[in-house]
């Protein structure tokens, strides 16, 4: 793992997310089989979440020229995500069917050939001009966007502040060996990292996530391990870990709420820290408790769009 970059200050708080927009065809209620279409893609879902929390996201990401494509313009512009980086190939959009299951949930994917991953290649240009960059999910590892994203996420670093979920998927149509390798290398280029316990065990198999996550944080990140139900543990450089519960919520719903978690911390940091990711336990607290109530929002009901927690 190399040293993080450092973040410079006094940036406007506005998020750039470069990645996937994409349908989920997710499990109708009571239907044995049946599957609705609802937009989604881990990258878009942090975009709308950071809109509806009250911040500021651009979105980049390829939308595709179909009735899926429209439902997901739709979709983020309704939320307030500005759109202007984006790009609408003569393409269709990906789809990914969701699986949701007790220990989380699996997809299968449709990607090839289809406009979600032709993203513009003039986002690594724009990077700078935002105070932080969110990269993550499938266009990290899928081909031609993986390419865009690596390009934004070294301009990011070295420009501002890059924060990153490496969102592991696991399907039949993606290289395991290189979409880790490119992850991991996401993850050194970032400032601030937020993973599941479990994507990183995949990333880092022969160290417990714990290690893994005092690793990255002594290299000067602000790193957060996400536990499902178990809460989530943020890691600061020369400090304790701060880890604070889940909320307690009557479950419906986990997809996207992982998603909703990362896009509260982004909120967070931009409104509470101008994007200081040196905090104190109280301050390292203070997001956490926030990001895992916009998660908590979102697994109270159906949807992906968190709502700002009360109480917090």
């Amino acid at each position: 793992m190399t040293e993080a970059p450092v973040a410079r200050s006094g940036r406007e708080r506005s998020v750039l997310v470069v990645g996937e927009a994409l349908v989920d065809l997710v499990p109708a209620g009571g239907g044995a089989g049946v599957r609705v279409a609802q937009p989604g893609g881990a990258p878009a879902n942090v975009a709308v979440g950071v809109a509806r929390l009250g911040g500021r996201a651009s979105f980049v990401g390829g939308i595709g020229d179909d009735a899926f494509g429209d439902t997901v313009e739709r979709w983020l512009a309704g939320a307030g995500v500005d759109l202007s980086l984006s790009a609408r190939p003569a393409l269709p959009t990906a789809l990914a069917v969701a699986d949701p299951g007790d220990h989380g949930n699996t997809y299968r994917f449709h990607l090839g050939d289809t406009a979600t991953f032709a993203l513009p290649d003039r986002a690594a240009a724009e990077a700078g001009r935002f105070g932080a960059v969110y990269a993550g999910g499938l266009a990290a590892v899928v081909e031609p966007a993986a390419a865009v994203v690596a390009a934004v996420a070294r301009e990011a670093a070295r420009s501002g502040l890059l924060a990153v979920d490496p969102n592991v998927r696991e399907d039949r149509t993606l290289d395991p060996v290189r979409s880790l390798g490119r992850l991991r290398e996401l993850c050194a280029l970032a400032r601030v990292v937020k993973a599941s316990d479990e994507d990183l065990v995949r990333l880092w198999p022969d160290a417990a996530p714990e290690a893994s996550c005092r690793e990255m944080a002594e290299r000067g990140r602000l790193v957060v391990m996400t536990r499902g139900a178990r809460g989530a543990t943020a890691y600061v450089h020369g400090a304790p870990a701060v880890s604070v519960p889940a909320r307690p919520v009557r479950v419906v719903n986990t997809i996207g709420a992982g998603d909703a978690f990362m896009a509260g911390m982004l909120t967070w940091l931009g409104a509470e820290a101008d994007w200081c990711t040196e905090l104190t336990a109280e301050r390292a607290k203070a997001m956490l408790e926030y990001a895992s109530g916009a998660a908590a929002s979102v697994c109270a009901r159906a949807g992906t769009e968190p709502s700002a927690p009360l109480g917090v």
